[in-house]
């Protein structure tokens, strides 16, 4: 679902950004950082683009059903009681 060479670069542009002085724990460091952003990740409930995609089309298919049914049915409220 989320490319984990991006969360790798994220790790390493924050490690980047700690003080000097305490560089020297640099790869523990961005070890933490990336668990701390996958298990953020983790949490949020993410769907790829593909998905998201496919759940648009199905709400759009959805939307033209249900404005053919509107409209059927505002048709039918028009005829006259005697031609039901």
């Amino acid at each position: 679902m989320i490319d984990l060479n991006h969360i790798d670069a994220l790790a390493r542009r924050l490690s980047d950004l700690v003080p000097p002085g305490l560089r020297e724990s640099r790869e523990e460091l961005q070890a933490t950082f990336k668990s701390a952003l996958q298990a953020g990740l983790a949490r949020l409930d993410l769907v790829t683009r593909e998905e998201f995609e496919v759940q648009r089309a199905v709400l759009l298919r959805t939307r033209e059903k249900l404005d053919a049914l509107e409209q059927a049915v505002a048709a039918l409220e028009k005829r006259p009681a005697s031609d039901a």
